[in-house]
């Protein structure tokens, strides 16, 4: 089930995972082995969680790598969804369910 305009994942890891460990960009960056510009591009929403971050995220903080792509899918496909009518598809047929 679609969440109405959930949070970018990078809004959840400062505020559940670096707030209450009092951790720094710099620190959270370094422990998880990626520059602190690439961290802080995810925390500031301007970069998605890859299938490696989600496993660093998992080694670091805990979850599973599944959990953490599932956050950022959601995210994508809600803002995908707003611009659905936007979306010009040439319809096949009925392959399966929707």
């Amino acid at each position: 089930m679609l969440m109405h305009n959930p949070p970018h994942p990078g809004e959840f890891i400062r505020r559940v995972c670096l707030d209450p460990l009092e951790l720094t960009v710099t620190e959270a960056a370094e422990g998880l082995g990626v520059s602190r510009n690439t961290f802080s591009m995810l925390l500031n929403g301007r970069l998605g969680i890859s299938p490696e971050m989600a496993i660093r995220l998992s080694k670091g903080f805990g979850g599973s790598p599944e959990t953490w792509l599932q956050q950022q899918m959601q995210y994508d496909l809600w803002h995908a969804l707003q611009r659905k009518g936007e979306i010009k598809v040439r319809k096949f047929g009925v392959v399966m369910a929707a």
